[in-house]
C-alpha cells in the first residue's frame, strides 16, 4: 500500500508482530508489544529521504526555498524519520482502524488550524516536508477526504466502545483492563508523533479516564435498571450482590 491520495482499502485485521515486552505491562497485551522500532525502521536505500542540502539538485532547491517558515519549524513525526509508509500503516492497522495517511493528516489538520479554518492547501502541498513517511503531495480535496475518513472511523469506534462499556458485557475489572490497554496504545501514538507527557500528566490522564468510565458504567447500570426493572448489581436468581 502506498501513501498516495486514493483511499486505502479496508484490510482484514492482522496479527501483531512479536516484539520484546515493554516495562511491567501485562504479558500478552497489545501495549506490551509496542516499541518505537516497530514503527520507525531506517530505510537503508534512502529512497524516500530528502536529498542532502549540499547536493546539486536544481529541481528540488527551489521547492525547499518555497517551504513556508511554519512548515520548516514543524517538529512532529521526527521520531519516524526514515520509516516506510507501509510499515507505519501496518503498525497502525494492527492496533487501530485508521491508516497512516489518515492519522498523519488528522494530526496536521489539528496543528494547522487558524481562525478561518484548516490550511488544507498548505498541508497538501508540503506533506512530504511535514511527515517523513509521506512522499506525495495532496490536493486540498484529498486532505479533506482523509480527515473526514479519520473522523468517521473515530466516531464508529467510539460508538462501539461505549456500547460495550454501557451494555454490561464487561465487569468493572475487565473494563479497567480494557481502558489500560487502549490508553497505553493511544499514549504511545502521541509519543511517536512528538507529544511529550510527564509522568504526573500521564497518571492524571489515566485517573480522569478511569473515573469517566466508572461514571459511564454506573449511569448505564441505572438506566438498564429503570428500563428493565432488574437490578443488574444483584443476581436475579439468588439475590446476591454481583462483583
Amino acid at each position: 500500500m502506498s501513501d498516495r491520495p486514493p483511499s486505502d482499502p479496508v484490510d482484514e485485521p492482522r496479527q501483531a508482530e512479536d516484539s520484546p515486552e515493554t516495562g511491567d505491562r501485562p504479558e500478552g497485551s497489545p501495549a506490551a508489544r509496542i516499541r518505537p522500532a516497530d514503527v520507525a525502521e531506517a530505510d537503508d536505500s534512502g529512497a524516500d529521504r530528502a536529498a542532502p542540502d549540499d547536493v546539486d539538485d536544481p529541481s528540488g532547491s527551489s521547492d525547499r526555498r518555497d517551504v513556508p517558515d511554519d512548515v520548516r519549524r514543524y517538529a512532529r513525526f521526527t521520531k519516524m524519520d526514515g520509516a516506510a509508509y507501509d510499515r507505519v500503516n501496518g503498525f497502525l492497522r494492527d492496533r487501530t482502524y485508521v491508516t497512516a495517511r489518515e492519522w498523519a493528516i488528522a494530526r496536521l489538520c489539528a496543528d494547522f488550524r487558524t481562525e478561518t479554518g484548516v490550511e488544507m492547501t498548505k498541508i497538501g502541498e508540503n506533506l512530504p516536508e511535514l511527515v517523513p513517511f509521506m512522499t506525495d503531495t495532496y490536493s486540498p480535496q484529498a486532505v479533506n477526504q482523509a480527515r473526514a475518513a479519520f473522523e468517521e472511523k473515530v466516531t464508529k469506534s467510539g460508538a462501539t466502545f461505549l456500547y460495550g462499556a454501557m451494555s454490561g458485557f464487561f465487569t468493572a475489572e475487565e473494563l479497567d483492563e480494557l481502558m489500560y490497554e487502549v490508553t497505553e496504545i493511544a499514549k504511545f501514538l502521541l509519543e511517536v508523533e512528538g507529544t511529550d507527557l510527564a509522568a504526573t500528566e500521564e497518571l492524571d490522564v489515566e485517573d480522569r479516564i478511569s473515573e469517566v468510565m466508572r461514571d459511564v458504567r454506573r449511569s448505564s447500570e441505572r438506566f438498564r435498571t429503570e428500563e428493565t426493572g432488574h437490578d443488574h448489581d444483584v443476581c436475579p436468581h439468588c439475590g446476591e450482590d454481583l462483583e
